[in-house]
């Protein structure tokens, strides 16, 4: 079974910053890029940030441009997302998720973790 983890969520105050992972396991495309989405309370989801395999090209909304960064290490599976800077806004269920490609819609999809920014 394909899986998708993520971990590393939880509380910070404006200004601080929070690494993510993602962990693919059993994962058979170790070529389809990966990016993180999130989901703040009353609002649809987003992308914020993608990374094609294994480029590494990155993509980002100007949103959290220069703010975020994604990367992967291909040994441990994992992708990362750092965030710094954050803002009030940055608060929502962010989501690892799998495409092909950076453009397309996600195949898979992990089970969330929260960030909450705090003023």
């Amino acid at each position: 079974e394909v899986q998708l983890v993520e971990s590393g969520g939880g509380l910070v105050q404006a200004g601080g910053s929070l690494r993510l992972s993602c962990v693919a396991a059993h994962f058979p495309h170790d070529d389809y890029a990966i990016g993180w989405f999130r989901q703040a309370p009353g609002k649809e989801r987003e992308a914020v940030s993608c990374i094609t395999r294994p480029d590494g090209t990155t993509y980002y909304p100007t949103s959290v441009t220069d703010r975020f960064t994604i990367s992967y290490d291909n040994a441990k599976t994992t992708v990362y997302l750092q965030m710094n800077s954050l803002k009030l806004e940055d608060t929502g269920v962010y989501y690892c998720a799998s495409s092909p490609t950076c453009r397309g819609s996600p195949l898979y999809w992990g089970q969330g973790t929260q960030v909450t920014v705090s003023s």
